[in-house]
């Protein structure tokens, strides 16, 4: 789709937040700098963001042979952005402040069978509730809720299209948000939610080109290319999980066969540990988390079913990731979610390693690949900024994101 004037603006309106959170505080010659805009066109957006009061003057630094240089930083205190993180067993939410530090955090646990679109709903809204509460945030500080909704997503309408886990289709998730949610709606996925934060606080800060993988129970890829998130012309890019890692595999619960994630995602790793040892003491059966944590353990002391599984498991992203690296050339690929999180660097080592093996020479030299750094769930912060991206966009345009209870205008891509 080709950009308009108003969608180069707002990505403008992007990379200069992006950057004064980044360097707070700094001049508006220093953005110009980073960012490579004119300084006219930098002053111009500072000035539209000291007017929505996102960012505040915060006095002076002298320059070399000039006059000093005003300084801005981020108000933190001018806004609060809520981000929803919506698992299969649980609903977490996060508030924060303008700087996207953590204000307040809530969980909400969802038992088998209580994930029908109503109790969805009810266990997010509570959530919502409680740290708003927590934090004693007025609500009209609040700009908005993002929502991160694993499956197929049809962000300008609100619509959560095909949730495999919980077999929703077509289901008016923000319709039905918003009769207990008066703030701005905003939906995506995991992968877009995941690859947002990383662009704007994570590893993927300043690259043009970079994937963001994410290892959970379920597993996909979201992508960033020409310095944007890349949505696809459905919304449904990144679905790099069901790709076809062996022939005649696993079945997956998309109905085809060998896709990478029956042997990467959390269950798929549940699953190598059985066939490799079923009495295994790592093996917890029914329960991802203390599976994966025995595995972590069991590591770090050099048991070798575990040194086997994390072996293979490493094997098996080589041959997927080398799939990315090859095909997208990016800059940085980023490991994140939680089964991620707890193997850590030992997996990324056996990773690196395997994907060398597989990836063409050229485009792997080019290819750092790294653990997400982000300290926070990192699908609540990229739900909250696509909230604040949301009220960024707003800007110039009639009307107030304050006075509707959603929003389906979908960003620039």
């Amino acid at each position: 789709m080709k950009r308009t004037s108003r969608d180069i603006r707002t990505a403008n309106r992007y990379e200069v937040l992006r950057q004064i959170i980044a360097r707070s505080p700094t001049s508006r010659q220093e953005l110009a700098a980073e960012t490579g805009l004119s300084l006219a066109t930098v002053a111009t957006l500072v000035g539209e963001l000291l007017d929505l009061r996102m960012i505040t003057e915060v006095g002076f630094e002298d320059s070399a042979g000039g006059r000093p240089r005003g300084l801005v930083a981020v108000n933190a205190k001018g806004g609060a952005l809520i981000g929803v993180d919506i698992a299969e067993t649980y609903v977490h939410v996060e508030l924060y402040d303008l700087g996207l530090n953590v204000l307040a955090r809530a969980q909400e646990r969802m038992r088998p069978g209580q994930s029908r679109p109503e109790q969805v709903v009810a266990h997010i809204a509570a959530a919502t509730g409680s740290v708003v509460a927590q934090a004693g945030v007025d609500a009209a500080r609040v700009l908005g809720v993002g929502v991160s909704m694993p499956g197929q997503v049809d962000r300008a309408t609100g619509v959560s299209e095909y949730a495999p886990n919980w077999d929703w289709h077509d289901v008016p998730l923000l319709d039905l948000l918003s009769e207990h949610i008066a703030y701005p709606l905003y939906l995506d996925n995991p992968l877009r939610a995941c690859a947002v934060a990383e662009l704007w606080f994570g590893a993927a800060r300043g690259h043009g080109d970079a994937v963001v993988v994410i290892l959970g129970t379920g597993v996909g890829a979201g992508l960033i290319l020409g310095g944007a998130v890349h949505r696809g012309v459905s919304s449904s890019a990144g679905e790099w999980g069901h790709s076809t890692l062996v022939l005649d595999g696993r079945l997956c619960h998309c109905g085809n066969h060998g896709c990478v994630e029956t042997y990467v995602g959390a269950p798929g790793i549940m699953q190598n540990i059985r066939e490799l040892s079923p009495r295994s003491p790592l093996l917890h059966p029914g329960d991802q988390s203390a599976t994966l944590d025995a595995l972590a353990t069991g590591l770090a002391e050099q048991d070798p079913v575990a040194v086997k599984v994390v072996r293979d498991l490493a094997r098996y992203l080589g041959a997927a990731i080398a799939d990315l690296v090859n095909v997208l050339n990016p800059e940085v690929i980023v490991l994140g979610s939680w089964v991620a999180a707890r193997l850590g660097e030992p997996l990324v080592q056996e990773i690196r390693e395997a994907v060398a093996r597989h990836a063409l020479k050229r485009p792997m030299a080019a290819t750092r690949i790294v653990l997400s750094s982000i300290p926070t769930d990192p699908a609540c912060l990229g739900a909250a900024t696509l909230a604040l991206e949301g009220a960024l966009r707003s800007v110039g345009q009639s009307g107030s994101k304050r006075t509707t209870a959603r929003s389906r205008t979908a960003p620039p891509s």
